[in-house]
């Protein structure tokens, strides 16, 4: 019989054989091969999770790396900035000098090409103090303020984008406390002489 004949034979109920492998104690090919499959099929879906992470986590940096690249570099230059404003304050007799002009001109010229990069100070005087952005040197009794608030600045704090590159040194206002002649740690002694009357 060719296989021409074979194709175009038909076949009937009594001419198929069903074979059971259970009875002869061979396990079916496909529940034989189940758990490797599903196994495997676990650890791919355990790589690619890890791999979709790690994937995320990558992007996440460089864009930190991005956005924050500068940083180091701002805070390095911001001793310079102090040093500036501090020549500027001590000038206060020579405004009209060139060289006080120059150092101010200069001094706006750098801070408008950080203000570019994301370098902004943080509002200190007369603002309440947060400990976010303030760090607080010393307390200072002020009648004419709110407690709590930033009474003096003895050095400017920066803002990079977010986050705080560098905080406020600053003086807190307390409520001025009424002031005693008396010390409040004395007792007060008083001594009562009585005579008795003789009769």
């Amino acid at each position: 019989m060719d296989e021409k004949e074979f194709k175009n034979q038909v076949f009937g109920e009594d001419d198929i054989e069903v074979v059971n492998n259970e009875e002869e104690g061979v396990a079916p090919s496909e529940s034989s091969g189940r758990p490797e499959v599903e196994e495997q099929n676990n650890k791919y879906l355990r790589l690619y999770a890890d791999f979709e992470n790690y994937r995320k986590r990558a992007n996440r940096d460089k864009e930190e790396l991005v956005k924050y690249g500068n940083e180091t570099l701002l805070y390095e230059l911001l001793p310079a900035i102090d040093n500036l404003e501090l020549a500027l304050k001590h000038a206060t007799g020579e405004l009209n000098s060139g060289l006080v002009q120059g150092v101010e001109m200069s001094l706006r010229e750098l801070q408008r090409t950080l203000e570019k990069f994301g370098l902004t100070r943080i509002a200190a005087q007369g603002m309440a103090f947060d400990p976010a952005v303030h760090h607080a040197m010393s307390q200072v009794e002020r009648s004419d303020m709110n407690e709590k608030m930033v009474a003096e600045e003895f050095r400017t704090g920066y803002r990079f984008r977010e986050k705080v590159l560098r905080p406020s040194l600053v003086a807190v206002s307390v409520k001025a406390q009424k002031r005693e002649d008396k010390d409040p740690d004395a007792v007060e002694i008083t001594i009562k002489d009585t005579l008795e009357e003789e009769a």
